[in-house]
């Protein structure tokens, strides 16, 4: 399998303790941001004693948090962000070095700093690195807490065993920055869709009106991006079909750039009788112009009519086949999201519609999105041979909220939704 990099635009936020092993976060925080990350520092007050704040505000390019309640922050003054948006923001917190007394105060739920208080604030994963003298590391007292740090499903990494700063020799040392990449970035890898086919579309499409002019949306591309590796993460093997956008391809898909609906289908086509998964994010336009213009057309009148023809639609045509994969539509709304969600998702025959308002710092060209995820359930209809087409009599339609989140997080919270209705679905055709 091609080697991916899983930290790729991820949002690391690194908590820095009270320890000697604080030199080494300096370097975690520049080898973290050369695997692609975006990563922001929180310090406690003891790590202030052992590295600066500067430091690691010139390695991560952000402000470093080390208050609770700075006045600032909590205004949204300066560039700042309070310490529940901070907790929202990320994708996982990596505590490297975690004290024993950072341990200690975690297990009992203590928040009486900024990080204490975002590791419980966050619905990331959280990741500990702890680094201690080895006796400290051997006290029953830190073993009960790590324990207990297990059972909440947080992450112990390490500890490392060797020479230590005090002079002793025994388990203690914080795992080395590479290290510790490999246990973030493998939080990403799922397995979750580990053989499956998924095609991906992402983007606008343009249709020509003469030589230099064109219809197309506004769409960036970005939601269908993140989709496409999330899936590739989560063990798919994935094409994406994408239109004109401005974003680097992820490098553990395959990739076909297509401009216009026409070569869109044409793409899906050849590739979605062997794929299991069809997630349809593109912005498809609609319309195309019936005459193309062979020059450019001249600016003669007050008007100019066009003639439009409807271009293919791509959805309900996979949707509709035979042996079709599960297939997953998009609808961009600007006006009454969920009656219109339903109308799509039952009109074309979908497994499953995820909805977005369009305004509002969401949607097309923001960072952030939000999901109403709408899929059919209730009784099974009669199965083909291949157990991949069920009739829709006799099911009622369900629903999700993805809340708001950057579109990478959303992506991968969407492929678990995905994933999981799946195999709801041909499980229960197996039997």
């Amino acid at each position: 399998m091609m080697q991916m990099n899983n930290l790729t635009n991820k949002r690391i936020l690194l908590g820095v303790t009270g320890g000697i092993a604080a030199y080494k976060s300096a370097e975690l925080v520049r080898r973290l941001r050369e695997q692609g990350a975006e990563v922001r520092v929180v310090m406690t007050r003891g790590a202030c004693e052992f590295i600066t704040p500067l430091t690691m505000q010139a390695l991560s390019g952000r402000e470093v948090h080390t208050e609770l309640l700075d006045h600032v922050a909590e205004s949204g003054q300066g560039g700042g962000m309070g310490h529940i948006e901070l907790a929202r923001w990320c994708d996982v917190v990596l505590v490297a070095p975690a004290s024993a007394n950072f341990i200690a105060r975690l297990s009992h739920g203590m928040a009486d700093d900024l990080l204490s208080t975002l590791c419980l604030a966050t619905t990331a994963p959280v990741v500990i690195a702890p680094a201690m003298n080895q006796q400290m590391w051997m006290n029953i007292a830190t073993q009960e807490n790590i324990a207990t740090l297990g059972q909440r499903e947080i992450r112990i990494a390490g500890p490392a065993e060797g020479e230590q700063a005090c002079g002793e020799i025994g388990p203690g040392r914080m795992l080395e920055p590479e290290q510790l990449i490999l246990e973030t970035s493998q939080l990403f890898s799922t397995g979750i869709l580990a053989d499956l086919k998924i095609v991906v579309t992402a983007g606008p499409t343009r249709e020509a009106i003469d030589p230099v002019r064109y219809i197309t949306n506004h769409s960036s591309g970005q939601m269908g991006y993140a989709v496409a590796r999330a899936a590739a993460e989560a063990g798919a093997d994935v094409t994406l079909v994408s239109g004109p956008v401005s974003i680097e391809p992820p490098r553990q898909v395959r990739h076909i750039s297509v401009d216009t609906a026409d070569q869109m289908r044409d793409a899906v086509m050849s590739d979605i009788i062997t794929s299991d998964i069809f997630v349809a994010a593109a912005a498809v336009a609609d319309y195309r112009c019936a005459d193309v213009a062979e020059q450019k057309i001249k600016k003669k009148s007050e008007d100019l009519q066009l003639l439009l023809q409807k271009n293919p639609d791509i959805l309900a045509e996979v949707a509709s086949l035979p042996q079709g994969p599960f297939t997953v539509g998009f609808a961009a709304e600007t006006e009454n999201l969920l009656d219109n969600a339903r109308i799509k998702l039952q009109n074309k025959k979908l497994d499953m519609i995820a909805a977005n308002q369009v305004g509002e710092g969401l949607g097309f060209n923001t960072d952030e999105n939000e999901l109403q995820v709408f899929w059919q359930a209730g009784e099974q209809g009669q199965n083909n041979q291949t157990g991949k087409n069920q009739t829709r009599e006799n099911q009622t339609i369900k629903h999700q909220t993805l809340e708001r989140a950057p579109k990478e997080k959303l992506a991968r919270h969407l492929i678990k939704v995905i994933a999981n209705h799946y195999y709801e679905k041909y499980s229960a055709q197996t039997h």
